[in-house]
């Protein structure tokens, strides 16, 4: 399985990029101060980007074309300008190529991934455009250059931008960012995610700004936050290695609690939690940057996996996406 592939339809006229959605297991926000993230790939959620020359004269991109999901899931295809994040994204890559101008382009974005749900919508669209652009223009970026493209697009997106959805958004396997270096971690145990969406927009920049502000006013209060986030992440991955699901389970509730506290929460997320754990599910959290967006719940097989999905479905007509996480050993990362 790839979902980060290239490849080109006319070396000379098109080319397309691939990448996919991401949910966080745990460490959102704390992330950006430093503590570690656990990230997973979703790789039903996909995105591709198409770019194509445009003839005659003119430079800069004459059209982007965005087909995504819109409210209810269908999709739903929209034309207009470049979006800031997207923009800045080009003239790096224009700069990183050694272009003497921005080349006339068509864009067209398709896209499975829910925006502003936390799924990493921003950040796929970036990846599959920067794959894309190194496809059409032949420049053989390394995952490090096109990371860093992603990172622009991002930062400009989000403001803080700890680098968890650039990376996550081209891997197959989960990923551990810690002290700025990313590792697939050891599973010890296959186990299975569901991530149900709470049906309104999350916020991940105003969160970002939300948690800013408060911390500038009160120090301790990140501080004591990053140190409790760190502790169930580092635990988590204890029982990630060692396939200790239920303990596994306890810490994502607890993450969420914790998130909770920090006014990140809805009604409608700790609702889902609560009927994610009421269906069975091992342990259940808010992900991404919150105040809204989707939950995660984690399950051992695809029986429980569809179980948990269906009931999430029936008592509280989410939609659901399910991804399985297979056994295997851990790595650095390049």
């Amino acid at each position: 399985m790839s979902t980060h592939r290239t490849s080109t339809t006319d070396v000379q006229r098109a080319a397309t990029g691939e990448a996919h959605g991401k949910a966080i297991l745990l460490g959102e926000h704390a992330v950006v101060y430093g503590a570690p993230a656990l990230a997973l790939p979703l790789p039903a959620l996909t995105c591709r980007a198409t770019v194509r020359r445009t003839p005659g004269p003119g430079t800069g991109v004459s059209r982007l074309r965005l087909v995504a999901p819109g409210p209810h899931g269908t999709p739903e295809e929209a034309e207009g300008d470049v979006p800031e994040e997207l923009r800045l994204l080009l003239d790096a890559f224009v700069e990183r190529a050694g272009l003497a101008a921005p080349p006339a382009l068509e864009i067209r974005l398709d896209s499975r991934v829910p925006p502003s749900r936390g799924l990493g919508s921003s950040a796929a669209n970036a990846r599959a455009l920067v794959r894309a652009l190194d496809a059409l223009f032949g420049t053989g970026l390394d995952e490090q250059e096109t990371f860093d493209l992603v990172q622009v697009s991002e930062r400009s997106a989000h403001g803080l931008a700890s680098g968890i959805d650039a990376l996550a958004t081209g891997r197959e396997r989960p990923v551990l960012l810690e002290d700025g270096r990313p590792r697939t971690p050891s599973v010890g145990a296959g186990f299975h995610v569901v991530v149900a969406d709470s049906g309104s927009g999350g916020g991940t920049g105003k969160a970002v700004r939300m948690l800013r502000d408060a911390f500038a006013r009160n120090p301790d209060h990140r501080t004591r936050f990053v140190h409790r986030s760190t502790g169930f992440t580092r635990a988590a991955l204890d029982d990630l290695a060692a396939g200790h699901l239920p303990e596994l389970g306890r810490r994502l509730t607890d993450c969420h609690r914790l998130l909770a506290d920090l006014g990140l929460t809805t009604g409608r997320t700790d609702a889902l939690v609560r009927a994610a754990l009421d269906a069975g599910a091992l342990g259940a959290k808010m992900s991404g940057g919150g105040l809204g967006g989707c939950i995660v719940a984690l399950t051992t097989t695809v029986e429980h996996a569809g179980s948990v999905s269906t009931a999430l479905a029936d008592r509280t007509g989410a939609r659901t996406w399910t991804t399985a996480v297979g056994k295997g050993d851990g790595h650095d990362s390049p």
